[in-house]
């Protein structure tokens, strides 16, 4: 019997691997996508959407909220002469409402595949090898059963899994990684965090709105040492100074023992010999790409020393026809990058000039305030000997900050002193995840500060500050 054929096999479903099925279809191309997770689904059934919408940014922004929410209960209610008395969190609901928008979105997914009529091949997808100008995909079912199908075109998006150390085991119990750390049964009191990224920083913050007292141990000597330094050091200021995080750089974890009373992480600090106690630990230092099981070996694909998809600027592997995308390659891991990768590759495939420009791909951390920035920071210019200009405005000149009572924060922009071409801009305040669009935008279609500056943007909104902060570049903001 022959084996099923399509155009374009696609395997993953996580952000880059869904798009890329939907576009390849909309474009026209029998297409199928292979994915194996059901993400601990109550019937068993495969979960679409990845990591990204079933244990990542989607129910992570969800608990976030309901923090969030708890936290102004209890501290800015008061301001706007709001009684709130005995307010309590029970996390039980607040799991169980992160667990139905994660179940809403990754069956609209399901609803998006037959709408575009997608094939959905539940299982795991590797290489077998290539007849014909086609290749042979192998889908192995749960249960061991193995179909294999027949693709011109096969798009690798496996995505990627939390990096775990050596020594301590992760059982997402006591010890979790971003998985477990979603989905806690109570508020811990004692919380250790290792890793001072995107992710130990918003699960750091939810707990720690919540309750928790939340030590973070950082290796790195510096904190958010992609952002910009005044962005980061504003950072330091809220979350060490205001919210109360513990956050300590440049940890050499020496050992974690599990005992009766907790978790127990001795650690040096400089010349100091330090332990630290806690109830949870959450371990989030990093992700690695999903490589393994592939059958890479199997056809000669190319991997690089840290186990990522070997592809060009156009998400090309070394063999023909068959592209990667997501985190599985180069580049941040970022969810909306695979997104636009798998677009471009589709419509590679079709003959149309896909295209991702990956100097402008914004990044976002969704702690409370908001971090997200796009383009070059300063000290890269500075490494670069890029003559530029700043305008730097605060949310606190903001009429609409102000009435929000939410000030924390600042525009920045710079801008080449030559061609006065937007190069980067650096947001941190409320809603930091919203306005860097407008950068985003400016920087795709290569605007100057004076283009921002002469944009009328509506009045009263936190967007003025953006306005603002392109006045100042040329030294004329009209409100600081």
């Amino acid at each position: 019997m022959a084996n099923k054929q399509f155009d374009v096999v696609v395997i993953g479903a996580g952000p880059g691997g869904y798009v890329a099925a939907i576009r390849a279809a909309q474009l026209g191309f029998s297409t199928a996508c292979i994915e194996s997770e059901s993400y601990a689904d109550p019937k068993g059934e495969i979960r679409l959407g990845g990591t990204c919408l079933n244990v990542g940014c989607i129910p992570s922004k969800a608990l976030l909220r309901s923090s969030e929410l708890y936290d102004e209960a209890n501290h800015a209610f008061v301001m706007h002469g709001i009684t709130a008395e005995n307010v309590k969190m029970d996390v039980g609901t607040m799991i169980r409402r992160k667990d139905n928008i994660v179940t809403q979105l990754t069956q609209g997914i399901k609803g998006l595949f037959k709408k575009n009529k997608v094939t959905l091949l539940p299982g795991r997808g590797s290489f077998v090898g290539r007849e014909n100008e086609l290749w042979q995909i192998a889908v192995v079912a749960k249960d061991g059963g193995t179909e294999v199908v027949d693709a011109k075109h096969v798009i690798v998006a496996t995505g990627s899994s939390p990096r775990h150390l050596d020594g301590i085991p992760v059982d997402n119990e006591s010890i979790c990684d971003n998985v477990g750390a979603l989905s806690l049964g109570a508020v811990p009191a004692r919380l250790g965090v290792i890793g001072a990224g995107v992710i130990g920083l918003e699960l750091g913050s939810v707990w720690k709105r919540l309750g928790a007292d939340v030590t973070i141990l950082e290796a790195m000597p510096d904190f958010l040492a992609a952002a910009d330094p005044a962005v980061a050091k504003e950072a330091w200021k809220t979350f060490t100074n205001k919210q109360g995080l513990k956050i300590n750089l440049g940890v050499r974890i020496n050992s974690v023992k599990q005992g009766k009373k907790g978790i127990r992480i001795d650690y040096e600090m400089g010349d100091a010999v330090m332990a630290l106690e806690c109830d949870k630990l959450i371990v989030s230092v990093g992700r690695v790409p999903n490589t393994a099981g592939l059958g890479a070996e199997n056809v000669g694909l190319k991997l690089d020393g840290r186990g990522c998809i070997e592809v060009n600027d156009h998400c090309q592997t070394s063999l023909e026809n068959v592209w990667a995308v997501g985190d599985v390659i180069r580049g941040p891991m970022l969810a909306h990058k695979g997104m636009e990768e798998g677009v471009m590759v589709a419509e590679l495939i079709a003959g149309q000039a896909g295209h991702v420009n990956y100097d402008a791909i914004p990044w976002v951390i969704y702690t409370h305030p908001e971090i997200a920035w796009v383009g070059k920071t300063e000290v890269q210019l500075k490494n670069e000997g890029v003559e530029y200009r700043a305008g730097q405005i605060p949310f606190a000149a903001n009429g609409r900050a102000l009435g929000q009572g939410d000030t924390t924060g600042f525009v920045k922009m710079l801008a080449c002193a030559r061609t006065d071409r937007v190069l980067g801009v650096h947001v941190i305040g409320a809603n930091a995840s919203e306005l860097i669009a407008e950068a985003v935008t400016a920087l795709e279609f290569g605007a100057v500060s004076e283009d921002i500056a002469r944009i009328c943007h509506a009045h009263p909104t936190l967007s003025e500050v953006m306005h603002e902060a392109a006045l100042a570049v040329d030294k004329r903001p009209l409100h600081f």
